[in-house]
């Protein structure tokens, strides 16, 4: 089986466009236990096919050839899934509550592929 990084990512756009933004603080609770829910019932049920659960992620900072700062990028969590082409990894995550409950924009999943000279 091979591994795939998934990163789940979002937006400001995504939480206006799911219509996040407008609920109150007790919908957008709702929504949050809603999605919990959700996301428990798609890791069951896909339980096989992961490596790393993952977890959500923080604040940002580059380190380049300029120094080390803060940055803002769309990234807000990752899993790591087995499977056996990239395209069963990527069905994996159709309808994901990532995006079909909480206002998640989409996830991206990308191969980990074995080090050179391994």
């Amino acid at each position: 089986m091979k591994r795939f990084l998934a990163i789940y990512t979002g937006s400001d756009d995504a939480f206006e466009s799911s219509g996040w933004n407008a609920l109150d603080a007790s919908g957008q609770e709702a929504r949050s236990k809603q999605g919990m829910a959700a996301w428990t019932h798609w890791v069951a049920a896909h339980q096989a096919s992961i490596f790393d659960i993952g977890t959500p992620l923080g604040k940002t900072k580059i380190a380049s050839p300029e120094g080390i700062s803060d940055i803002r990028n769309a990234m807000v969590g990752y899993v790591i899934v087995q499977a056996k082409t990239h395209d069963a990894a990527a069905k994996l995550f159709e309808n994901h509550p990532h995006f079909s409950v909480f206002p998640g924009e989409a996830v991206e999943i990308m191969e980990c592929l074995p080090l050179p000279g391994q």
